[in-house]
């Protein structure tokens, strides 16, 4: 590192410099800030631009040159992923996901497993480097693919819960895998001497489950013991106002300190680190602990996909790039084709079966862990080797992409909503106010609307917001007001006036354009996001928009004008008038067909 005379840290300069450059750039386009990290990775890498520093010097600036100490990072970054998950977790939950974990989980290493072995054999490998190869080839990557289903709001669906139960057995399966490895080793030993295999050599890799299991239940032990008195001090401090970062360091200790545990007896520092945020999960320190280690957490996984992108052999890969590409392609197809049966025989439906085949199918960090204990034990070619740990390199490289995929393949139809069959049949009487959008804001309206005596029906197409209205006695229904035959249904022909209460700006648009072909001559009342949503409104043929960032400016004004002591007469007349002329800033932005419409102070007065 110290070869481009930056010191010790230079690297992890550049590392930072390309988060808030290259990742930004990315998601600006919406592409997966994965993606970025890992083309950051391969960018800056040895293989990248680095080559070329003795050309031009200064690139040595700009580069990475020494990948181990990202590397040690990049294992935080995992755990600190895991962390979190446990935090979302349970024992009871992974107690109702025994299933999923140990059925369906420990069926797709086996059958993954054997499945790459006998391809390996096919292409001349031995028995025992094809069981290895097909053995690290296996697993997948929780550390991309979780990423990846979080960032398109898929952890909480069917396939995200599979998804995650699945590699969490995968990591659970990394011990004994790695044990199997210099089981086979002597078992290679033994048929290459030409010998009797000899038992005893099997002793001390089965003696290694021995503090595996003890370390694990330590951590269970101690963790219940001291996590919650412990964090129960530092919050004490902190309502004291002694210390505020108290909690982060607590925080970071749990999560490095399981980890390291974790390693010392024989696991993956991932998975203390998980164990450790099921503990925490039980406590009232959840919600906490998340938000002081969420920054660590997106930060130290973005070192780990960069350290990928830095292990990308582009020499290698360009050297014979038929064999690499052809070798993930067919890994990544047969893998996902075999979770997918797997999943299947467990009773999974299809679309959630397709879906996390996909996520499932590329290749994952522990490939290279196994693979290079199998370099180590001898048991594995090592030309094809490397071969097989590029094609798991750009497989991973793929998992966005698997996403995409997955998106247009599985269109998952909307779940049918819990409601009585009354709240899927919407009812208006003639005349009603007609409110889409029931949460915190429509609820509002139609509270108001009562209260003076007007009759309103509400949409919402959420079943759990409509299911709460209605036992609250509203008059709310289950639907998507943004389809012309479901307003219709709804009496958009004679209803009084609609207020779209909804805060996506885009569903809003789409529910005013729907609602303004439908009836030219309506009164519609939206939710505007801010005066530039609100000048599209009104190109839309809204009658008023709401702007929420110019109507929370306008009261926080006039508090503070009222609280300075100006009289409430010239507030309110400089808010009315301030108002006004927002109004009819928006309003130049209607078509010009349109005629332009009064104040709404004088139209009151012409009502009277």
């Amino acid at each position: 590192m110290n070869g481009h005379g930056g010191g010790d840290y230079s690297d992890l300069v550049v590392f930072l410099a390309a988060a808030g450059v290259m990742v930004p750039l990315f998601s600006r386009f919406r592409i997966s800030p994965v993606l970025g990290f890992l083309a950051a990775g391969v960018l800056l890498g040895p293989d990248g631009l680095a080559r070329f520093s003795d050309v031009v010097p200064w690139l040595a600036w700009i580069t990475i040159s020494d990948a181990a100490q990202l590397r040690a990072l990049s294992e935080l970054g995992v755990a600190f992923l895991l962390f979190m998950i446990g935090l979302e977790l349970s024992w009871e939950r992974l107690k109702a996901m025994r299933r999923l974990v140990f059925g369906l989980g420990v069926t797709q290493v086996a059958v993954c497993a054997g499945g790459l072995a006998a391809v390996f054999m096919l292409m001349g490998q031995p028995l025992v480097s094809a069981a290895v190869l097909g053995m690290g080839l296996a697993l997948s990557s929780t550390a991309v693919v979780m990423p990846v289903m979080a960032e398109r709001g898929r952890l909480t669906a069917p396939a995200g819960r599979t998804t995650f139960a699945v590699l969490l057995a995968q990591d659970l399966a990394v011990a004994p895998i790695l044990i199997t490895v210099t089981v086979l080793a002597a078992l290679a030993r033994a048929m290459a001497g030409g010998g009797d295999f000899d038992p005893s050599v099997l002793r001390p890799a089965l003696l290694t489950l021995i503090p595996a299991a003890v370390g694990l239940a330590l951590l269970v032990v101690l963790g219940r013991l001291v996590l919650r008195p412990m964090f129960r001090s530092v919050a004490r401090s902190r309502s004291r106002g002694q210390g505020a970062e108290l909690f982060v360091a607590a925080s970071l200790l749990v999560v490095v300190g399981a980890g390291v545990a974790a390693q010392a007896a024989g696991l993956s520092m991932g998975l203390g680190a998980l164990v450790a945020g099921l503990l925490l999960a039980e406590t009232e320190f959840r919600r906490e602990v998340e938000l002081a280690i969420d920054p660590f957490k997106g930060l130290l996984l973005g070192v780990f996909f960069v350290g990928v992108g830095l292990g990308l052999d582009l020499d290698a890969v360009a050297a014979d790039p038929a064999a690499v590409f052809g070798l993930a392609a067919l890994l990544t197809l047969l893998k996902a084709v075999l979770i997918f049966g797997a999943a299947r025989l467990w009773g999974l439906k299809n679309r959630t079966a397709l879906e996390t085949a996909l996520m499932l199918g590329p290749a994952g960090e522990f490939a290279f862990v196994i693979l290079g204990a199998g370099l180590v034990e001898g048991i594995a070619s090592p030309a094809f080797t490397r071969t097989v740990m590029l094609a798991a390199t750009i497989s991973i490289f793929t998992i966005p992409l698997m996403a995409v995929i997955a998106r247009r393949l599985v269109q998952e139809p909307a779940a049918a909503p819990d409601l009585p069959a009354e709240a899927l049949s919407p009812t208006a009487a003639p005349g009603q106010v007609l409110i889409v959008g029931f949460g915190r804001v429509g609820r509002l309206v139609g509270e108001m609307l009562a209260e003076h005596g007007q009759a309103f029906t509400a949409v919402d197409s959420n079943a759990a917001t409509v299911a709460k209205g209605r036992r609250e006695g509203a008059n709310v229904f289950y639907g998507d007001a943004g389809r012309p035959e479901f307003l219709a249904l709804c009496g958009i022909d004679a209803a009084r006036v609609l207020v779209v209460t909804m805060d996506a700006p885009a569903k809003v648009d789409e529910v005013v354009a729907t609602a303004r072909s439908l009836r030219p001559d309506l009164i519609i009342i939206a939710r505007a996001r801010d005066s530039r949503h609100a000048q599209r409104l009104y190109q839309l043929g809204v009658t008023d928009a709401v702007p929420e960032t110019t109507e929370a400016s306008l009261q926080l004004a006039e508090n503070t004008l009222v609280d300075l002591g100006v009289p409430m007469g010239l507030v309110l007349a400089s808010i009315h008038e301030r108002r006004d002329r927002f109004r009819k800033m928006f309003q130049d932005a209607m078509p010009k067909s349109d005629a332009p419409r009064a104040p709404r102070a004088l139209r009151a007065t012409l009502r009277r």
